[in-house]
């Protein structure tokens, strides 16, 4: 059997299907901002895409953290 995914990508089924977006887009997106601050990216995926605070925060937590090696 397969585990059970955990952490942020956890939500990223529900946020390809609310959002209609592939993750991989969202990724990119979060990269190309000239924004580096978890939080500033947070806010700014809230703002100008109208992200949810759980949905914005995992897609920035496994961002930096892809970006970083962790």
């Amino acid at each position: 059997m397969t585990e059970p995914v955990k952490g942020p990508a956890s939500y990223f089924p529900s946020i390809e299907k609310k959002y209609g977006r592939p993750i991989a887009e969202w990724k990119d997106l979060i990269r190309s901002s000239p924004l580096t601050k978890h939080s500033e990216l947070v806010s700014w995926l809230k703002t100008e895409h109208g992200l949810g605070h759980g949905h914005a925060t995992a897609l920035v937590a496994h961002t930096l953290a892809e970006d970083r090696g962790d």
